[in-house]
C-alpha cells in the first residue's frame, strides 16, 4: 500500500493517510479534531495537502456555477415594472399629502381627559382656616397647658366662628379682624396705651385671669342688631409673643379667651401691618 501525508487544518499536524482511504474521516491526534482526508495526490506531487474539517460547511458562491465553472448570468429586474412601482409610490405619496388634514386630524375628543386637565389646570387654592369649635380644649383660662397652634389666628367671638383676614398694629393698637376694609364686624382689638411697634417686637405678654389690670380688649361682632362691642380689661386670659419687627410688619402668636357666657377665643399666628399712619397737614 502506498501512502501520503496531508495537514490538519486546525492545528497544522501532519498525518499520515492510506491512498485508498482518501475521503475517509481521521481523527487529529493533535487537535482531537475530526478530520476528512483529501484524496492520495498524483505520484510525483511534492506538496503537502491539506484535510477538510468535518463541521465545515461548503460555501456556495452566488452567481457561481461549480460544475461549469463560470458566473451565472445576472438576472435583470424588468424596468417597466419598476417604473409602475416607482409611479404608484408618488401617487401614494401626493393623496396623503392632499388629504393630510382628514386623514391625520385628531378631534378633541380623543385626547385623554387627564392630559387636558394637566395641560390647563391651575394650582389648587390652599384650604382656607377653619375655625375650631369652642371646647374645654380650645377655651381655657388657665395658661400652664395653653398650645397656640401654627396657624393663622382662628376661633370664636361671642358664638360665631372667626377667621383672620388682615391684621394690623397702629397707634399702639393691635387689630385682628374678619374683612379686608370697611367697620370691624368681627374681630378684636387691644390696646397697648400708644405703645410702639419697636417696644413690643420681641417681647412676650402674658395676662391671667386674676390679674388687677390688664390691657383693654374690645370683641365686635354683627348680629341681627347690627354690629355689637364688649369691652375686657382684667379676667381674661392672654399670652401673646410678638416676634421680630421686619419692614413694618410685625409677626407675633396670640393665645386669647375670655370670660363670656359663650367662651370666645382666639388662637393661632398673625402678620400685621405696622405701617406708621401719615401725618396729617397741618389746619389752615
Amino acid at each position: 500500500m502506498s501512502e501520503f501525508k496531508f495537514a490538519c487544518p486546525v492545528c497544522g499536524q501532519h498525518m499520515k493517510c492510506d491512498a485508498s482511504h482518501g475521503g475517509a474521516v481521521m481523527q487529529c491526534p493533535t487537535c482531537f479534531q475530526n478530520i476528512t482526508a483529501p484524496q492520495a495526490p498524483a505520484a510525483d506531487s511534492k506538496f503537502i495537502l491539506t484535510g477538510t474539517k468535518v463541521s465545515e460547511k461548503k460555501i456556495s458562491v452566488r452567481g457561481y456555477d461549480p460544475a461549469t465553472n463560470t458566473a451565472e448570468p445576472e438576472k435583470k429586474f424588468p424596468a417597466a415594472i419598476l417604473i409602475g412601482l416607482l409611479v404608484l409610490v408618488l401617487a401614494a405619496g401626493a393623496t396623503a399629502f392632499v388629504f393630510r388634514g382628514k386623514i391625520f386630524k385628531t378631534e378633541p375628543s380623543a385626547i385623554p381627559k387627564t392630559v387636558a386637565a394637566i395641560t390647563n389646570s391651575t394650582p389648587p387654592p390652599k384650604p382656607a382656616p377653619v375655625a375650631p369649635h369652642a371646647s374645654d380644649t380650645n377655651w381655657m383660662m388657665v395658661l400652664d397647658d395653653a398650645v397656640t397652634p401654627n396657624m393663622p389666628v382662628a376661633g370664636r367671638i361671642h358664638g360665631q366662628d372667626f377667621v383672620i383676614e388682615r391684621a394690623s398694629f397702629q397707634n399702639g393698637t393691635l387689630t385682628l379682624r374678619a374683612g379686608a376694609r370697611g367697620p370691624i364686624e368681627s374681630g378684636v382689638q387691644i390696646n397697648f396705651s400708644g405703645a410702639q411697634p419697636e417696644s413690643l417686637a420681641g417681647q412676650t405678654i402674658n395676662v391671667s385671669t386674676n390679674a388687677d389690670k390688664a390691657a383693654p380688649v374690645t370683641l365686635r361682632w354683627k348680629n341681627d342688631g347690627g354690629t355689637q362691642k364688649e369691652n375686657y380689661d382684667v379676667g381674661y386670659a392672654l399670652r401673646l409673643e410678638f416676634g421680630a419687627l421686619e419692614k413694618n410688619r410685625l409677626q407675633g402668636k396670640i393665645y386669647l379667651c375670655l370670660p363670656d357666657a359663650e367662651k370666645s377665643y382666639l388662637m393661632g399666628t398673625f402678620n400685621a401691618d405696622a405701617h406708621k399712619p401719615k401725618p396729617k397737614p397741618p389746619k389752615k
